[in-house]
Order: structure tokens, then sequence, then C-alpha cells
């Protein structure tokens, strides 16, 4: 029987299920002292920058666009390659997206874009840090000059990356992360948002815990008694328990290792593919330092479809990211179109995800070249038991 390997996979050690086993045994199971214990260990990875801990990566985002005030009447921009979720958890606010095509270098969003589509109504612009490259963010402040609206960060690629040395989590106004099994770093389901502005961050975590207000200072009512707590706002229950948040800061112990394993396997790749015909990777810019989330190579000459197959057939879990998000029914329902972003759709028909996670073996990933190889010079492809 094949084995099928994956394009992405989390990485579970003994320490990692012990740390969950000892919040098991104790006495807090969710909003407890490892909440604010995860949120500490990442803010060093953000530069210092404040987190909220939420409960997956659309979480992060819906909570990121509430915390910045987004609602109906407002714009968002966003580039279409990236998960549908950087988008429609705008839309469930009432927002409009305004979709700004991506640069045909690293795919993250297009600076000259988001000038074009920035308007007196533009609430948020949301960068997605695609593949684990950083978008170019000092471009795209530029291209915000004059215009009120914040810069969003959609990094749940790019954990653990740097842009110009400085911290993914410190680059935007706001930054949100996914910590889904196949990311950098998982808490099962998970996520957490970013905020450079305190009073933005105490909106973010007031929205993910309901609306709740418990601050004597902040109450209207402060006198009512110790059980008194007021919703001012509404908000959700985005709460990531403390039985996640152990086994994220146990996984963000090995943040590094996992990133330097990650950047290894690329090396590898580059090497491997830099002279084999019918098939383009990634690019990297000098200022970047990716996480590399994903392997993204172009399959050229209209054959992605076919490797596609080819690889799937013979073990080889490769995957597509991202169909472009105004493809998807529920934003051509809403009058979105094809052929608005042309560089995202033209990537789009090409892209393909190699397997990359901590956990793949050297001689694996051999069995991945070997596979591509043949898919793209249409010989056998040899599958493995």
């Amino acid at each position: 029987m094949t084995r099928m390997l994956p394009y992405g996979r989390q990485s579970i050690t003994e320490d990692d299920i012990a740390a969950v086993a000892d919040v098991l045994r104790g006495d807090w199971l969710t909003t407890g002292p490892q909440v604010d214990a995860f949120e500490a260990d990442l803010a060093r990875w953000t530069g210092g920058v404040g987190v909220a801990t939420v409960s997956n990566g659309t979480a992060a985002l819906h909570v990121a666009y509430a915390a910045a005030g987004v609602g109906p009447g407002d714009e968002v921009v966003v580039p279409p390659m990236t998960f549908v979720a950087t988008a429609s958890s705008a839309v469930a606010l009432g927002a409009k997206i305004v979709f700004a095509d991506v640069d045909d270098e690293t795919f993250c969003l297009d600076p000259a874009a988001a000038a074009a589509a920035v308007t007196s109504r533009t609430k948020v612009v949301s960068a997605v840090d695609y593949a684990g490259h950083p978008a170019d963010y000092d471009a795209l402040r530029q291209s915000m000059a004059g215009s009120d609206a914040l810069l969003l960060a959609d990094a749940a690629h790019s954990i653990g990356g740097t842009y110009h040395g400085r911290p993914v989590g410190s680059l935007a106004d706001l930054t949100t992360f996914s910590f889904f099994p196949t990311k950098n770093l998982t808490t099962a389901e998970g996520g957490a948002v970013a905020a450079l502005d305190p009073q933005i961050l105490k909106r973010a975590r007031r929205f993910r815990g309901v609306g709740m207000v418990r601050e004597r200072d902040d109450l209207r009512y402060p006198d009512e008694g110790g059980w008194h707590q007021e919703v001012h706002e509404f908000g959700l229950n985005y709460r990531l328990p403390d039985v996640l948040c152990a086994l994220g800061r146990s996984q963000l112990r090995r943040l590094a290792e996992f990133k330097a394993r990650r950047t290894a396997l690329v090396a590898r790749y580059d090497e491997a593919l830099a002279d084999l015909d019918g098939v383009l990777p990634p690019t990297r810019r000098s200022w970047a330092d990716p996480a590399w989330h994903l392997y993204p190579v172009r399959v050229l000459d209209g054959r992605r479809r076919e490797v596609y197959d080819r690889m799937r057939a013979a073990g080889i879990g490769v995957q597509v990211n991202y169909i472009p998000v105004h493809w998807h029914p529920a934003f051509a329902d809403l009058g979105y179109r094809r052929g608005s972003c042309p560089v995202a759709e033209s990537f789009y028909s090409q892209q393909l995800s190699l397997p990359l996670y901590p956990g793949l073996s050297d001689a694996d990933q051999d069995r991945v070249i070997d596979v591509l190889t043949a898919a793209l010079r249409g010989s056998a492809v040899r599958s493995a038991a």
C-alpha cells in the first residue's frame, strides 16, 4: 500500500504531551495561568508587541478586524492569494472587500495595487505573508500615505520570520497568527492577535472574551459587588484554553529548531530543482528571512493538474494554495469577477505546494523530488510502499 506523504503535518514530542497532561491534572483547563504565560512567550517572538491568544486563525482575523473597528460601510483591502478567511471574517462584520493583486515574485500584496485600492472608506489593508515570506511592509506603509487605515499582517504562515531584521508581529498595526497542525507551530486549533496599540489590544482581548468588562476602573457601575461584570460592546467566545496554551508553549520552545529544519529543506529543494525544466522554485527577497510554511513551485506549460494527479497517485500529497478568494462562489455571487487580479490568477494556474514540515526526512524529500521529476518528464512515476 502506498504511503502518502502529506504536504504538511505537526511535530509532537513527549514533552508536548507531558505539558498538556500537567494542565489536565491541574485546576485550570481554561482562562488560567497558561494563557497569560503563552501570550508572554509569544511576545518574545514579536519583539515585545502584546499578544492575545484566540481559538483559531480565522478567529484571530475576526478579532483583529473587530478591534480595528471594522463595520458596515468600511472597506478592507485583501490580496486574493490567501485562505478565504482573510476576507470572509471582515465580511462577517459588514465590510466590503476590495481585492488588490499580488506581486509577481513573492505573490504577497503588491504595494502599487494596494495604493490603487485605498479610498477614504478603507479601514484596513491586509497583507498576507504568503508561504512564510513577509510582505514588503515599508512599501505598503508608503502606499497607504494619507489614509487613516490600519495595516494588518496575516502572518498565519510566517511566525519566526523577519523583515529587514525586524520580527514578524512587529511590522504592522495588527498581526494575526494561526496554530493549525500544518502551521509552523501548533496548538491543535488556535491563533493569536498582536497589536502595536495597547488600546487596540485591549479591544481584541475583550472581543475574544464575549465583550466582558471586569476591570473596576472601566465599569459603569463599579459598586455592584465583586461578581459584577458588564458588556459594553458585543464580542464572541474565542478563548484559547490553558490545555492548548500549554501545548503552544511547549511547541514554541522548538520554533527556532522548526524554522531551521524548514530552511534546510527549502535549500535542498532549491538546489535539486534549479535546473529542472518545467518548474520554477519560489523567490526570496534579500531583505526577508522567511519562516517557509509552504514550498510553492510553479508548474509551467499548463501542466499543473497533470503533475498534481501524477504525484498524488504516487503517494506525494501535494496541495494547491490557494484558489483566488474572489473566485469562490460566495464572492462571485456578490459580483466579484475573474480577471480582476491577473497576477494572482496566473500564479494559481501554476501553483503546487510540495511537502514541507520539520519531520520530513532527507530520504522522503528525495522521493518527492524524484516523483516530481518523473511527472514532469512524463515517465512512469514510482510509488513507495
